[in-house]
């Protein structure tokens, strides 16, 4: 089957089997490297390493269909600088420290940025919600809250 989306910005058009999931086809295929997937082989949902943004909501791209994506728009980490500039959360992950091993990262801005982008805020309860599908085995969650904190605090997403 024909896909045709958008892909960071760009126009992508190809051909997909129904049973291929959207995880195969960005990595696999288009090469794009910040989707990862760890705790299983294509099939669960289980660590959020292969979050993608579709149409601007966080989705498990091991759990989605490929033909899920026609006609609509995906944002992976590579998507998110303008440029040259990194995005906000990208440098706030960077200055919080909040990157150890880095496995994570990808899928966690990816998270953070959807729950910022629909308004939220600094809070801790809310970026601990956001972020729930995602795990992280280095750092504990207090580095990364951090950088969502700033991050939202310099997108002007609330008070500290």
């Amino acid at each position: 089957m024909k896909l045709r989306f958008t892909l960071n910005g760009s126009a992508v058009e190809l051909d997909a089997e129904p049973w291929e999931s959207l995880f195969d086809v960005l990595r696999n295929r288009l090469g794009i490297k910040s989707v990862k997937t760890a705790l299983c082989e294509g099939s669960c949902s289980a660590c959020g390493a292969c979050t993608v943004l579709l149409d601007g909501r966080p989705i498990y791209s091991v759990m989605t269909p490929a033909y899920r994506a026609d006609g609509r728009s995906i944002t992976t980490l590579e998507g998110l600088s303008r440029g040259g500039e990194l995005h906000p959360l990208q440098s706030a992950f960077i200055e919080a420290g909040a990157v150890q091993c880095g496995f994570c990262t990808p899928g966690m801005i990816l998270a953070a940025k959807a729950y910022l982008d629909g308004g939220g805020g600094p809070d801790e309860g809310g970026i601990r919600e956001a972020i729930r599908g995602n795990l992280c085995r280095c750092t504990g969650y207090v580095k990364i809250i951090e950088a969502i904190r700033r991050a939202a605090e310099a997108l002007g997403g609330g008070k500290p």
